[in-house]
């Protein structure tokens, strides 16, 4: 928990688009956090946020948020925030997050710093130790400064169904095929035209993440820098036709052979760090195992734990890499805002924590 008594002043950058709009619902009410600054291109730039953003959520706007004005980035970058939430393209945050990050703690979305050397690639369950990266608060200052990535929508989904393989038996090769629903594309995203009757096997620069992403999530902190780990990971990515949930068809070795019911166990019993320390956006569950037959399937099980859980069935023996299963992951929830969210909420609960001690 946070012992400050007031809240932190957080502003999302990118708030007109699929992401940002996320960040804005699950920013309203939060307990920690304000939403005092919205920023969008300049063609949404002074109008209120009503007016600006062509609305997807099935959630209404907050009357609040939708009377707010919509600035510009160059207008908030020289104003103090607490937490900056970054939904931009990968092509802009490149050069507008480090300035952010100068005067804040910057938790973004976008992939352009995710494998920078000083940045911890954030999956809370899975890495915490990470924000360990972070350089640590200035006198005064209630956060650190500097940049937290959240990793691509399917590897989040990846590493939190492989954390608790790894640390009860380990694995040095992985296999993984994934169906990914079209919200993963943004706004506007993937026409209807070629998405419906359709399955399309190329999704630009995922397989990379995958395979990429996915060892320095699950490496070490060594003298202030992430000793990746050594896991062979091969990946191929389809889009298809489902709105929300990204599915993951996986095999891996695991060592020392163990019994199936000893893996499904390793799942139901996980907890880790968020959930210990009753983060407002973490799941009970943040890996549940629905059984080995039909689930997990997108429309049935993606708002498991408000999206925030990673729902996991069909175990059963590989007979190429040992094991294999199926996994399922809310990708805009769990995949994207929700997931930063909740690095942010770990980050502030560990530092409000160093600073009551």
């Amino acid at each position: 928990m946070t012992t400050r008594s007031e809240p932190f002043r957080v502003a999302v950058l990118g708030a007109t688009g699929a992401v940002g709009q996320r960040f804005v619902t699950l920013l309203t009410g939060h307990p920690w956090f304000e939403l005092t600054a919205l920023a969008a291109s300049e063609r949404s730039a002074g109008r209120t946020y009503r007016d600006a953003v062509s609305w997807i959520q099935t959630r209404p706007i907050d009357e609040t948020v939708a009377a707010m004005s919509v600035h510009t980035i160059d207008e908030l970058m020289d104003h103090d925030f607490d937490v900056v939430f970054s939904a931009l393209d990968a092509s802009v945050a490149r050069d507008i997050e480090p300035e952010f990050a100068r005067r804040s703690l910057v938790v973004t979305n976008a992939s352009a710093h995710r494998m920078d050397e000083g940045v911890p690639l954030l999956v809370p369950e899975v890495n915490p130790d990470h924000l360990a990266l972070l350089p640590a608060a200035e006198d005064g200052a209630d956060l650190p400064r500097g940049i937290v990535a959240n990793p691509n929508c399917s590897t989040i989904g990846l590493v939190l169904a492989l954390k608790p393989l790894a640390s009860a038996f380990g694995f040095d090769r992985i296999f993984v095929s994934t169906l990914q629903a079209v919200s993963g594309a943004g706004l506007p995203g993937v026409s209807s035209y070629q998405i419906l009757d359709n399955v399309i096997p190329w999704i630009p620069g995922e397989e990379e993440k995958l395979e990429i992403e996915t060892g320095k999530i699950l490496g070490r902190v060594r003298a202030g820098t992430i000793e990746p780990a050594e896991v062979a990971v091969s990946a191929q990515c389809n889009r298809v036709p489902v709105v929300d949930g990204h599915t993951l068809c996986v095999s891996v070795d695991l060592k020392g052979d163990p019994r199936l019911e000893d893996v499904r166990e390793a799942w139901r019993s996980f907890r880790a760090a968020p959930q210990e320390l009753g983060l407002p956006s973490a799941p009970a569950q943040p890996t549940v195992y629905l059984g080995d037959d039909a689930p997990p399937q997108a429309r049935v099980h993606r708002d498991l734990g408000r999206g925030m859980t990673t729902s996991i069935g069909r175990l059963r023996e590989c007979p190429i890499l040992g094991y294999r299963f199926v996994a399922l992951s809310h990708n805009t929830l769990r995949g994207a805002a929700g997931g930063a969210l909740l690095a942010a909420e770990l980050a502030v609960s560990r530092c409000a924590r160093r600073g009551g001690e």
